[in-house]
């Protein structure tokens, strides 16, 4: 018995140490300004400019992933504000940001200009909780 406790702490000693440490750069507002606002607008331009190359599409494409990882940026440690509608709000972000890639990557203009409302309403929806007045 005592063998399988001292088993199962090393093992879950090892496993902790090999958990990745990660280290916020940038703050939220830093965030929002280099990656969500110019991210977003390029979503928000589809339904009256589409994209009509292959390059264009990748831009949007590139644009709507950084959305989407944006998201998971701000459930990291030392931005979330809380753990209950900070991380949904930002939850929503995320799944706003991959409903939009996956209709990048379909280069489905139509979809894209459905899915850039869901991403003005996950954005609207924050600020009107955590947005400094």
């Amino acid at each position: 018995m005592r063998t399988t406790v001292v088993m199962i702490l090393l093992l879950a000693s090892a496993a902790m140490a090999q958990a990745p440490t990660y280290q916020p750069v940038g703050t939220t507002l830093q965030i929002m300004r280099a990656m969500v606002i110019p991210s977003s607008d390029v979503i928000f331009a589809v339904p009256n400019t589409p994209p009509k190359t292959d390059k264009e599409w990748a831009a949007v494409q590139n644009s709507a992933l950084i959305l989407a990882e944006s998201g998971n940026l701000l459930m990291m440690a030392g931005r979330s504000k809380d753990n209950g509608e900070w991380m949904k709000d930002a939850k929503a972000m995320v799944d706003a940001g991959a409903a939009a890639f996956k209709a990048a990557n379909a280069k489905d203009a139509d979809k894209l200009g459905e899915v850039g409302g869901d991403v003005l309403d996950t954005c609207e929806t924050c600020h009107n909780k955590y947005k400094p007045q």
